[in-house]
This record gives structure tokens, C-alpha cells and sequence, in this order.
């Protein structure tokens, strides 16, 4: 269509399985239930605005009450006391399924307009997803504008920032004539911790990856450790499924928060640093490269980074997870890496970094029952013991991307 001038895009990828409902092979349990929870409170008979009202209050606690069903077929039955038919179908359809191929939409990007417009948050669920289009855009020939900020899903047009850049680049789209002025393109990003808007080069900007090894104690520390060290341990139980707060999860609760209650659990591992000399800048792609062993072949290693502020407070930064099917038998370590959600952080001087590793994040996450199960349909659960190597032969390290030169700052 000539007429099509502009596309303005805000938290939407193009395509929905690995990115949205199985990241890193893991079901996103929490954020389909959400859904469920905000389709049917919005559309039911009964659905009044005071009762739509009640469920923002009511609606995490019986969310969780829910993900804890077995089997997770009836889980949206203990939720709205009924069957949804697309929440079944998501949860009987894995990521590579023929099912998913209608959603699919990568495969047209040559017919997209002239110039597209991407809005996204640092705390979006669809974000990575997002990013994906970005280069996808660019490779194609498209003027793309790309602005992230520090929102959860649906959050950026509400703010003055985010309205401000998507009317600039409709004006200059649409009026040319009137505006005199070429539609933006570029990346422009909110550093969180420093709270700094800067625009990149490009995403991801250059940037070296820096290692911050694993070791005993829980220690963090940018050397890999000195000598042979027993690995750290802890056991899951999926019928005690460790929690998680915040993130990019459906509704109000996404976002940073206090992670201290978290892991202060017996199953969650924490790796610390020691205070920063300097303000320490990461933009980019995130990762864990951890040599994990399970007394059980199936299970998911979960990996959170946070700031620790001088008062001890443990903000999440950024997550992700992996679902492990087989491993080395015994039990032994097997190299598996973590893809967390891109970042544009500052850890502050005198602030710490902290690398969580446990074996779940309830309910973002489906808990992985340790059978092998079909996810619908299992209703068994296996706890099993965990281990975190990071001997000189196991090198595990959290890995940060670490700009070649500051970003210039820039006017929200």
C-alpha cells in the first residue's frame, strides 16, 4: 500500500511462542494466567467495574492459588471456574509446533511501510521479541525508530517521554510539508539506576562482554576462581516451588522490587560482588554461562541479576531461564546457557552486582515437575537436587555487556 507510510508498534513482536510463551523452553504460566484473569474479568456477564476493580487487589493471590493446580489443564478452571479454550490450546502446543505458524508474522517484514516506529520497556515480557524485528527492520531496508524505557507492558505511551517520540515521528511521517522535518530514526534508551536517556548508535551498541565469575561462597568476582572448589548446592521441590517477585509479568506487580525475602530461601544461590569502586555501565545482551548438574534429567535453571544498594536492598535488573531436558548421567555438570532479558543498567559505585540461580520462578514460570511429563496433562512431581560448579575446569560466569565508549546523554 503506497498510502502506508508508517507503522508505530508498541510491545507487540512478531512472533509469539519462543519469545512470549515458551522462553527458553520454559511455559510462561503466570503471564498466560494473567491473561486469562484479564480477558474474562473484562469480558464475563458479571464482569462490573467494581468487580474488575477488586480482582487488581484480589487477582495475584488467587493467580498464584491457580498455577499451583495439578494438572496445569485445570488451571484456568480453578481461576474462572470454566475451561478457555486458547489458554488449552497453548499449553498442549509447544514452541515448535505447527499450531504457533499463524502467528508467526517475521516472514513479512518486506511488507511493511517505509518507516516503523517500535516502543518498548525494559520490563515488557515482549521486548526481547521486539528487538528481534528491530535488526529484522533494518536489514530490510526500513527507517526504523526504536525508543525503550523503564516500563512494563503498555506502560510508554502513558508517559510524556514515550507520547512525545511517537507524535514526533506520526508528524514527521505524515506532514512532512508542514513539519520540515525527516521522521527520527535511531535508538534512544532510559538507563535504569542512573535514570539517564542516551542515544545508541545502534542495538546493541558496541560493547565488550565482560565475565564475572562464580565462586565459592557466593562470591562474585570479575577472576575466574584460584583452585578445585566443592559446587555450591540446593534442592527443588516443585511441591514448594521457589517464587519470584516482579520482572515482566502480566499486570502491576511487573517490575523492579526487593528480592531479599527470595533469597533468603534455602533454594535460591546467590553470588555477590564486592562493593563497586567506580559506576560500572552495562547495555545490551545479558547471559549466563553456568556448568549445572541435577540429580534429575529434567529441570530449569533460572538465573536473575540484581543491584545491591549499600543498605542491602536486591533490586532485579534482568532474568531468564532454561528448561533442561537430559543431562549428563550421575548427575554431572552440563554447560547451559541463560539468555536474560537485555539490559541499559548503571550499577552505582558502592552498589554490588548479584547473580540468583535457582531452579524455578513460580508462577512466571511453569514449575518444571522433574518427570518428563507433557506439561497439560502431568500431574507427578520429583524434587531433586542441584548443583552450580565453578572449579578452573567449570568456569561459570554471568556475563555483561560493557560499552566501548559512554552513550551521549539526551533530553527525555
Amino acid at each position: 500500500m503506497p498510502e502506508w507510510r508508517i507503522a508505530v508498534i508498541q510491545d507487540a513482536p512478531s512472533e509469539f511462542a519462543h519469545r512470549f510463551m515458551y522462553p527458553g523452553g520454559a511455559f510462561a504460566l503466570g503471564n498466560a494466567l494473567g491473561w486469562v484473569q484479564l480477558v474474562e474479568g473484562m469480558f464475563r456477564a458479571d464482569g462490573s467495574t467494581a468487580r474488575q476493580m477488586l480482582g487488581v487487589f484480589t487477582g495475584p493471590r488467587e493467580l498464584r492459588r491457580a498455577a499451583m493446580t495439578r494438572p496445569v489443564a485445570d488451571a484456568d478452571l480453578a481461576l474462572t471456574g470454566r475451561h478457555v479454550p486458547w489458554f488449552q490450546e497453548w499449553i498442549r502446543h509447544g514452541p515448535d509446533d505447527p499450531y504457533w505458524r499463524t502467528t508467526d508474522h517475521r516472514g513479512n517484514v518486506g511488507r511493511m511501510p517505509p518507516v516503523v516506529y517500535l516502543q518498548g520497556g525494559w520490563y515488557d515480557f515482549f521486548l526481547p521479541g521486539m528487538l528481534a524485528d528491530h535488526a529484522a527492520l533494518l536489514a530490510a531496508g526500513r527507517q526504523v525508530r526504536l525508543l525503550v524505557g523503564p516500563w512494563s507492558h503498555g506502560r510508554g505511551l502513558y508517559t510524556r517521554t514515550g507520547m512525545r517520540d511517537a507524535l514526533a515521528a506520526l508528524d514527521a511521517a505524515l506532514g512532512p510539508a508542514h513539519t520540515g522535518a525527516a521522521p527520527p530514526t535511531g535508538v534512544r534508551v532510559q538507563v535504569t539506576g542512573s535514570r539517564r536517556w542516551v542515544d545508541l548508535p545502534g542495538w546493541p551498541p558496541p560493547a565488550r562482554e565482560t565475565p564475572w565469575y562464580l565462586h565459592p561462597g557466593g562470591r562474585l568476582a570479575a577472576q575466574p576462581a584460584p583452585a578445585a572448589a566443592p559446587p555450591s548446592r540446593f534442592r527443588y521441590d516443585p511441591a514448594d516451588p521457589t517464587p519470584t517477585v516482579a520482572g515482566t509479568a502480566v499486570g502491576l506487580t511487573a517490575g523492579p522490587a526487593d528480592n531479599r525475602r527470595i533469597e533468603g530461601r534455602a533454594d535460591v544461590l546467590t553470588f555477590t560482588s564486592l562493593p563497586l569502586t567506580a559506576d560500572l555501565e552495562v547495555i545490551g545482551p545479558v547471559r549466563a554461562r553456568l556448568f549445572s548438574g541435577s540429580s534429575v534429567p529434567h529441570h530449569d535453571v533460572y538465573a536473575r541479576l540484581c543491584d545491591v544498594t549499600p543498605r542491602d536492598r536486591s533490586r532485579n535488573v534482568t532474568d531468564g531461564i532454561v528448561r533442561v531436558d537430559g543431562g549428563a548421567r550421575g548427575g554431572g555438570p552440563v554447560e547451559v546457557d541463560v539468555e536474560l532479558w537485555p539490559v541499559a543498567h548503571t550499577f552505582r559505585r558502592g552498589h554490588r552486582i548479584r547473580l540468583q540461580v535457582a531452579g524455578g520462578a513460580h508462577p512466571r514460570y511453569a514449575r518444571n515437575p522433574g518427570t518428563g511429563e507433557p506439561l497439560a496433562t502431568g500431574r507427578a512431581l520429583v524434587a531433586g537436587d542441584r548443583t552450580v560448579h565453578h572449579d578452573p575446569g567449570h568456569p561459570s560466569a554471568l556475563w555483561l555487556p560493557v560499552p566501548d565508549r559512554r552513550p551521549h546523554d539526551r533530553q527525555p
